[in-house]
């Protein structure tokens, strides 16, 4: 209960109301939070106290009250969700202030929500922020962490409320067109963690979405780094199995375009790799040949997070990738959970035809719970005398 908390002066919910499972918007007012003075999103994720749901509009997807499959039309009029990646470095959150300001510039609004529990200030507003929510430190303490299992563990609480961000995205959904998701350095919740599992689920069940894996350029001229980022996509591809843009970060500092090459061309990554002789280097020549295919389906852009340089190659990626979504991905989803459905329907329809199966032949027959039977055979064990010289002194 520690561990997802409510500041004494937070601010009053949102006219609407909320209850146990909502999402409450806030204006952005300064407050103190631990002892230092910090400023408030336009949201933040809250567990309130279970009060009676009010009347609330009827919504055009699943966070409407009455349950309904999304249908193709609601799909096209959602907002494109893109959840940021990378390594820890690759300039993810200073690309995320330069995505803010560049679509303040084009006179829209962008929908943004920070999943890093442990940055130290945030350098632009985010709408929903997990610090309001799980607090970092205090997990530590909890669970005796680190700085890392911390982490992993505030984003697995987080998202055990997922559903709230995503039904706030939802109700925004009129008024933005895009959503932005910047992430933790800590790349192993998208390749193995269960929370970025439902991260990512949850908002491509509901949004177009697409996956934006930002390289550090400078640091990926060696060929075992850049090796090493190409082999997080690709293993974060195949997780979330989303479209990806490879976006090469910080080309004000060194250009991306060798990157390219190597994508395009696995011999001219050879001639680099030969250059060196060490069993590394062996195994990121023969990975290249393995990858060869994967590079394929990837879209790239180079971006500057610092000079903003390369904003619109970047936003005509999201664009092509909200078009794959649409055309491989929703029909694909849509598929999976029509068999799910029809699944669990036989699975119903079995068990009553094996119910009334039972009633005919047997009369009086019981369908036992196999769990409720092991108990009660535990506590008749107990009540049963001990056999002579089985008690213990």
């Amino acid at each position: 209960a520690n561990l997802i908390t409510n500041a004494a002066t937070r601010r009053a919910r949102d006219a609407a109301g909320t209850d146990a499972t909502r999402v409450t918007p806030h204006q952005s007012t300064p407050r103190h939070v631990h002892g230092r003075r910090r400023t408030m999103s336009d949201a933040e994720v809250e567990c309130q106290p279970c009060d009676p749901a009010p009347e609330t509009q009827e919504l055009p997807s699943s966070a409407a009250a009455g349950p309904g499959p999304i249908t193709d039309a609601d799909m096209e009029k959602m907002p494109s969700v893109c959840i940021v990646i990378g390594m820890a470095g690759s300039g993810k959150t200073s690309l995320m202030q330069r995505i803010n300001a560049y679509q303040h510039t084009k006179g829209e609004v962008p929908y943004i929500v920070n999943l890093d529990p442990a940055v130290g200030k945030l350098p632009y507003e985010a709408n929903i922020d997990i610090q309001d929510t799980v607090n970092y430190k205090e997990v530590m303490k909890e669970y005796n962490l680190g700085p890392n299992g911390g982490i992993l563990t505030a984003a697995n609480l987080f998202a055990t409320r997922f559903d709230q961000v995503v039904g706030l995205c939802e109700r925004r959904a009129p008024d933005i067109d895009h959503v932005f998701v910047d992430t933790p350095g800590q790349i192993e919740i998208f390749t193995w963690s269960a929370s970025g599992a439902i991260v990512t689920e949850s908002f491509a069940s509901t949004f177009p979405t697409c996956v934006l894996f930002v390289v550090d350029t400078p640091r990926a001229q060696n060929p075992q780094a850049f090796m090493s980022n190409m082999l997080q996509a690709v293993s974060i591809l195949y997780k979330t199995r989303l479209p990806m843009v490879v976006v090469f970060n910080k080309i004000d500092v060194v250009r991306h375009e060798q990157m390219l090459e190597w994508m395009d061309d696995f011999e001219k990554f050879h001639e680099v790799v030969d250059q060196d002789k060490s069993f590394a280097s062996d195994l990121s020549r023969s990975l290249s040949l393995v990858l060869d295919e994967f590079y394929n389906t990837l879209r790239r852009a180079g971006v500057s997070a610092m000079s903003g340089e390369g904003m619109e190659e970047l936003f005509d990626a999201i664009g092509r990738c909200r078009k794959d979504y649409l055309a491989e991905y929703w029909p694909e989803l849509r598929k999976r959970k029509e068999t799910l459905k029809a699944e669990d329907e036989k699975r119903r329809a079995d068990a009553l035809e094996k119910m009334r199966r039972d009633l005919k032949s047997g009369g009086e027959r019981v369908v036992l719970d196999m769990e409720r039977l092991k108990v009660n055979e535990a506590v008749l064990a107990a009540d049963e005398p001990a056999a002579p010289g089985s008690e213990l002194d």
